[in-house]
């Protein structure tokens, strides 16, 4: 195992779209986490976050992403989220995310700055966006479920993280016949920026009986 054990500790830079997308246009869900959670809904429509994340030294890891998830639910008001899509360019993080929490990391090669993002699979492009970040921000607490599928079962993983968080503005375009070209052509609702993260991904083993 080249990987950490979880939790992972986790510092850098993250920048995150939210779009509307119909229903009908997502990506398949796994049955195990459809069977746990509940799509949320507005109308006809529901939410999906993209985001680049520059993971720095000074963490367990250090590598960059891109990544899809889907907004659900668990009860009335629980809010999880649920990875459909996401990309890495280190094979650690990809069997990590893989083995430890069923998060289904593949690679690609990267261009990741403060103004500028681009990912390529196996010579495919994915995306590729301008990223402007304001000025205004303040440090705020962030905490979140992931529920994925696992070996047959539903999976949820808390994540916590403190953050510079404020508004951006991220002009995306993304390949029409890519893996997320269920997003080509829209434009998301909002965009944010959450700098200079310390982040805690996973929980503890417990101490052996």
């Amino acid at each position: 195992m080249a990987y950490p054990p979880q939790p992972w500790s986790l510092r850098g830079q993250l920048y995150v779209s939210v779009w509307a997308v119909p229903v009908a246009d997502l990506p398949p869900i796994p049955p195990e986490v459809t069977a746990a959670v509940r799509l949320v809904r507005l109308g006809r429509y529901a939410l999906v976050g993209t985001a680049w994340v520059d993971y720095q030294p000074g963490g367990d890891m250090a590598y960059r992403e891109l990544l899809g998830a889907v907004l659900m639910r668990a009860g009335f008001s629980r809010p999880r989220v649920t990875i459909t899509h996401i990309w890495v360019d280190s094979v650690d993080s990809r069997d990590g995310g893989r083995e430890l929490w069923g998060i289904p990391k593949d690679l690609a090669d990267f261009e990741l700055s403060d103004t500028d993002a681009a990912a390529v699979t196996a010579g495919q492009p994915i995306a590729t966006a301008t990223i402007r970040r304001s000025r205004l921000a303040l440090r705020l607490p962030i905490g979140f479920r992931v529920t994925q599928a696992l070996n047959g079962r539903a999976l949820t993983t808390p994540v916590r993280a403190r953050a510079r968080c404020g508004p951006a503005r991220l002009n995306w375009q993304i390949a029409s016949d890519g893996p997320l070209g269920f997003l080509s052509g829209r434009r998301p609702l909002l965009s944010l920026a959450a700098a200079d993260f310390d982040m805690r991904f996973g929980t503890a083993a417990p101490p052996p009986p």
